[in-house]
């Protein structure tokens, strides 16, 4: 299916915030799929591609240490969830330098206005919009928060992953379907397939995307 294709508009923003808050409130870090002990790639992604100090947002950060690992080493980090729970279990985790942080919780497809950025990193949250609608507001949010020259590093599931995630369908894709997506405002500068392993040792297909901004 074509990442364009059209579909009714995903769950309502109410009920898909209830979704999250319940996942985070009912299971551990480690009890859920798209968990990492460190996230490595995603750190020296976002170390390779953004400057030294760079604004930095990660949209769906989850409970993740990826925020708290980044303003540790002098980035300007932007954490975004559109859970609570989960925001709070990323200050939990990150101790002191979670202070450091600007947490927001909020739905991407919302089309926050939070300022602009020099890289916005995104792993497994674009996959879950299924439809046009959310697609397109999600796409209206990443080109107003980063500038000229700037970076987009996107991770969703890829051709070959799973087909649905914490209950919900996903929109799977491979380099060219981003590319499609995204190349209207962003130029594709390396893409790379990448398998993770779940905390339970099954393996899941994830495609990988680099793009700077036009």
């Amino acid at each position: 299916m074509s990442p364009l294709h059209k579909q009714d508009p995903d769950t309502p923003l109410q009920d898909r915030t209830a979704h999250w808050e319940h996942v985070y409130q009912t299971k551990d870090e480690a009890e859920v799929s798209w968990h990492q002990d460190d996230p490595t790639l995603s750190r020296e992604l976002i170390t390779e591609f953004a400057p030294p100090c760079g604004s930095v947002i990660d949209v769906g950060g989850g409970a993740s240490l990826l925020a708290c690992q980044l303003a540790a080493a002098g980035f300007a980090v932007t954490s975004m969830d559109i859970s609570a729970m989960a925001i709070e279990r990323a200050k939990q985790r990150g101790g002191e330098v979670a202070s450091q942080v600007q947490w927001i919780v909020g739905d991407v497809t919302a089309s926050p206005s939070l300022g602009s950025f020099d890289l916005w990193h995104d792993r497994a949250v674009f996959h879950f919009l299924t439809s046009d609608v959310d697609r397109e507001a999600y796409c209206r949010f990443l080109e107003r928060s980063v500038h000229q020259g700037g970076y987009l590093v996107v991770g969703t599931f890829g051709i070959d992953g799973p087909m649905k995630c914490s209950g919900l369908p996903v929109q799977r894709y491979d380099a060219a379907q981003l590319e499609t997506v995204f190349g209207h405002s962003f130029s594709l500068v390396r893409s790379f397939c990448h398998t993770h392993t779940t905390p339970w040792g099954s393996q899941q297909s994830f495609q990988f995307a680099v793009m700077q901004r036009a």
